[in-house]
């Protein structure tokens, strides 16, 4: 006969075995993938590309016609022409994501086309230029944010589109001189990466794949040394 100590040690071997490798997530089968679903960054970019449009386009159709130089007049011209590309590729991608998009400009975009409509000449190249630079400097970090994590292709490929576009028409209002470098609001940086050895090699270690077959072989062998040890304690009590 076992005794009860040494039947109660081997289950307790036995026993710790089988939860260490229930334990180690994906060692015993491949769970099926799951459909890629927008998250709020991603989503952020489609709204916001969308709104931009929404009223960059009256707004540049109105530096066109109503500006006081004829460089403002120019940028307006194409700045709404691409606008118009931008916005046809933005709706392209809701469609086929099956988004829901803005189709109005917020209170604050129309705001500012009702102020550049108050207004004329010189100050008129003013406000022009001033609200689109800075409208484009808040969505310029968010395309960048989202293409680098984003996992929709769809998504990167609308944050690479709009990079290009967004580029383009902060030098184009740039080449105006009208804008006020020393008005522009600080860079909000994202919080810094510890890139330490020991950050590194402990982010190594949360990403190694565990092989099941070498799981069930610890197991099996735990189990054999418990049935050893098993045999002794009988043969030695005989």
């Amino acid at each position: 006969m076992f005794a009860p100590s040494s039947v109660r040690r081997a289950a307790v071997i036995l026993v710790a075995a089988v939860a260490a490798l229930a334990a180690v997530p994906g060692a015993a089968r491949a769970e099926p993938a799951v459909p890629t679903q927008l998250n709020a960054a991603d989503t952020l970019l489609l709204n916001g590309v969308r709104q931009a449009g929404l009223w960059e386009i009256p707004a540049g159709q109105m530096a066109a016609q109503r500006g006081s130089s004829a460089t403002v007049r120019k940028v307006g011209t194409m700045i709404a022409d691409q606008h118009v590309k931008l916005d046809e590729l933005v709706v392209a991608a809701a469609n086929q994501l099956g988004a829901a998009i803005p189709a109005t400009p917020t209170a604050e975009q129309q705001g500012f086309l009702k102020e550049m409509q108050n207004n004329k000449g010189v100050q008129f190249d003013q406000i022009f230029v001033t609200r689109l630079r800075a409208a484009h400097g808040k969505i310029f970090p968010v395309i960048g944010a989202v293409r680098a994590s984003t996992r929709d292709p769809v998504v990167r490929k609308l944050a690479d589109d709009a990079n290009i576009f967004v580029m383009n028409h902060m030098k184009m209002l740039e080449s105006t001189g009208l804008v006020r470098y020393e008005r522009l609001p600080p860079a909000a940086l994202p919080p810094a990466q510890d890139l330490s050895g020991t950050a590194i090699a402990e982010a190594n270690i949360g990403m190694l794949a565990v092989n099941p077959v070498v799981l069930w072989l610890v197991l099996l062998g735990a189990a054999g040394v418990t049935v050893a040890v098993l045999i002794r304690l009988t043969r030695a009590r005989r």
